[in-house]
């Protein structure tokens, strides 16, 4: 309808808006669409499900079903930074000390967060370990680029990154996604210094 797509539930139907699609999504009639409820609007005639595939606790949910360490509460999602149908980035820690919470969401030979990547459409996924320092945090989480020094401003809330020259552009990435999603996953300004 209109770009909209109309989900079948068990009682009632659920709509998932143009904008809430990943852009590469294609929805036939009778395909299974897996989503998280966004909201119910109850002015509607009927109490209407509004879903969702963009927003971050899709991300969540698919990463809750995907790795038991996580149901079970041994690893925990400590930020999401997602850009739909382009990457995301995404930061756990493992309260349990013999459990490497990177790992435990990769799965072997990548096997669990391949299925979430099948099922965003080959979204690219950073999986960043936490850490309570925000400096070794924000390194972290420009990944791929290695970070040479981190110099804190705390009043501002900034941080000044420094990086070696050939990984400048791979640490603002592809249109700026990188230190984009780096800054909204740390809750961090970041400026990069090559």
């Amino acid at each position: 309808d209109r770009g909209n797509v109309i989900v079948k539930l068990d009682r009632a139907e659920g709509l998932l808006p143009a904008r809430e699609q990943i852009p590469r999504d294609h929805h036939r009639q009778g395909d299974y669409v897996r989503a998280v409820v966004l909201d119910v609007d109850k002015m509607a005639k009927g109490p209407q499900v509004i879903l969702s595939r963009t927003h971050p606790d899709f991300l969540r949910r698919l990463f809750e079903a995907e790795v038991p360490e996580i149901a079970d509460r041994i690893v925990e999602i400590k930020a999401i930074a997602r850009e739909a149908g382009a990457r995301s980035k995404i930061s756990v820690y493992s309260k349990d000390p013999r459990v490497d919470a990177v790992g435990s969401c990769v799965g072997l030979k990548g096997s669990r967060v391949q299925s979430i990547v099948r099922e965003l459409g080959g979204e690219r996924i950073d999986i960043v370990p936490w850490s309570g320092d925000p400096s070794v945090f924000v390194s972290r989480a420009l990944s791929p680029a290695k970070v040479l020094d981190v110099r804190v401003q705390e009043e501002e809330s900034r941080m000044q990154v420094v990086v070696a020259d050939d990984q400048l552009s791979l640490a603002i990435g592809k249109g700026g996604q990188n230190a984009r999603l780096a800054a909204k996953l740390t809750g961090w300004r970041i400026d990069l210094i090559s």
